[in-house]
């Protein structure tokens, strides 16, 4: 049929449409709520909101899904995902692989801050600037074409943890997750 043709070649069924639809609206108006201090004023404004880049939900949505497309497209290629990367060992050796790695250890402070304070906020720019250190990880180190086995299976930890991590925050926050885009 169609519809099973279109799952095939990645397209998107009409209620994943309508679902993503929905998961990017709620990401976008929970968001823009919560990421502003309660002290400061607050200005409304649906482009700003509906970005795909900046400090917006669908922006972060945009980084899990494509830390999720990383391991589809690990899968595909017969790699082990099991575990977070098949197990590889921790190596950091490039420059953004520390500023991800440094950044996802500051999860569980960021986690305590936003609770002690009662100030969303504080998670919301936490994974802003997680979502940030991801994408210029992603730029700059090659997961799934990285130079050897041991750098690809510690790229897709460090991904993992990423994705757990945003996923995470992005639920605590009351924002759906989606699989893809």
């Amino acid at each position: 049929t169609s519809t099973a043709r279109a799952k095939d070649d990645g397209a998107m069924s009409e209620g994943e449409v309508q679902t993503l639809a929905e998961s990017l609206g709620v990401a976008a108006m929970k968001y823009a709520d919560l990421c502003n201090d309660r002290v400061k004023d607050y200005v409304f404004s649906f482009d700003r909101m509906l970005a795909f880049e900046g400090n917006t939900g669908p922006y972060l949505l945009y980084a899990l899904v494509r830390i999720k497309s990383i391991f589809r497209k690990a899968k595909e290629r017969g790699v082990s995902v099991e575990g977070g990367g098949g197990g590889g060992a921790f190596s950091i050796a490039q420059p953004q692989e520390k500023m991800l790695a440094l950044a996802l250890l500051k999860y569980p402070g960021a986690l305590k801050a936003t609770g002690d304070a009662c100030e969303p906020h504080r998670l919301c720019t936490y994974l802003y600037e997680l979502a940030g250190a991801f994408s210029s990880f992603f730029d700059a180190c090659p997961v799934l074409a990285a130079p050897d086995e041991a750098t690809m299976r510690a790229r897709l930890r460090l991904c993992a943890l990423t994705g757990k991590v945003l996923e995470d925050g992005l639920r605590t926050l009351g924002i759906p997750v989606v699989e893809r885009m």
